[in-house]
C-alpha cells in the first residue's frame, strides 16, 4: 500500500512562509538562507527531498541547496541527458511536475535513469530574476505523487520568497560566495545570448538548437561556454 500523500494546509502553508520572511531581516547569508529553503519545503510537503538549484556560469543548473539524498541524483541526471522537470521548469519559466516518471515520456532518458536511481515524482518551479529564471526549487519524491493544485501553489510561494532573498543578495553592498558566482553566471548569459542570436540568424535555428551547438563546441574543444559563446560574438562582428 501506498504511504498517504499528504495535504498541504493554507494555514501551514502561511506559517512556514511568515517563517521564512524572518529571513529577509535577518544577518543570515544567502547561503544559510536557501539551506532554510530547502529545508522548510521539504517538511511543508513532506516528501524525501527537495532541491535548489541555481544556473551557473555555463548555463548549468547547479545545488546550492538541498534537504535529503534525491538532489544529487537530480542534479547528475539533468547534466548527463541534458533533459528533465527542472531543466523544462527554467528554460520554460513555468511550474512544471510529474506525478511518477516511471510512466513519464517527456523525457525519454532522463525518466527511467531517475526511476532507476530512485527519484520517482518531481515538482519543479523557477526562481524568476528580472525577465529571466536564475534557478529552480524542486520537490522530489522516491513514491509517485499526484501534485495538487494546493502543491503548485505552495512551490510557487516558496519560490517567490528564494526570488526575493536572491534580488535582496544580488543588490547588497556585501556580497557573500553565491551571489557572486550568481552575478557572473548572469553576466555570461548575456553573452552567450548575443551568440544563440548570432547562430539563429545564421542557420536558422531555434533557440534551444542555438544553446546545444554552443555547448557542443565547448564539450568538444574543452573551453568554457562562456568562451566558446565569445568568439562567436566577435567573429560575426568582424564580418
Amino acid at each position: 500500500m501506498l504511504p498517504p500523500i499528504m495535504t498541504i494546509s493554507p494555514a501551514g502553508l502561511r506559517q512556514a512562509l511568515d517563517q521564512l520572511a524572518e529571513l529577509r531581516e535577518s544577518e543570515a547569508t544567502l547561503d544559510e538562507a536557501m539551506q532554510r529553503i530547502a529545508s522548510s519545503t521539504a517538511a511543508l510537503f513532506g516528501v524525501d527531498a527537495t532541491a535548489l538549484l541555481l544556473v551557473d556560469r555555463d548555463q548549468v543548473l547547479r545545488n546550492v541547496a538541498a534537504a535529503g539524498p534525491l538532489p544529487a541524483v537530480l542534479e547528475q541526471l539533468q547534466v548527463e541527458h541534458d533533459e528533465g522537470p527542472a531543466v523544462d521548469a527554467f528554460d520554460d519559466r513555468q511550474v512544471v511536475h510529474t506525478d511518477d516518471l516511471a510512466t513519464e515520456r517527456r523525457w525519454p532518458a532522463f525518466s527511467p535513469a531517475a526511476v532507476g536511481r530512485g527519484l520517482v515524482a518531481v515538482l519543479a518551479s523557477p526562481v524568476p530574476y528580472s525577465d529571466q529564471a536564475v534557478g529552480v526549487l524542486a520537490v522530489l519524491s522516491s513514491a509517485s505523487h499526484p501534485w495538487e493544485d494546493a502543491d503548485r501553489e505552495a512551490i510557487a510561494a516558496f519560490t517567490d520568497l528564494a526570488a526575493l532573498l536572491v534580488l535582496n543578495a544580488m543588490q547588497a553592498r556585501e556580497r557573500g560566495r553565491l551571489a557572486i558566482e550568481l552575478q557572473g553566471a548572469l553576466d555570461s548569459r548575456v553573452v552567450i545570448e548575443q551568440a544563440k542570436g548570432v547562430l539563429i540568424g545564421r542557420h536558422r535555428l531555434a533557440p534551444r538548437q542555438a544553446f546545444e551547438r554552443l555547448r557542443t563546441q565547448a564539450r568538444d574543444e574543452r573551453r568554457p561556454l562562456v568562451e566558446v559563446a565569445r568568439a562567436v560574438v566577435a567573429a560575426a562582428q568582424r564580418r
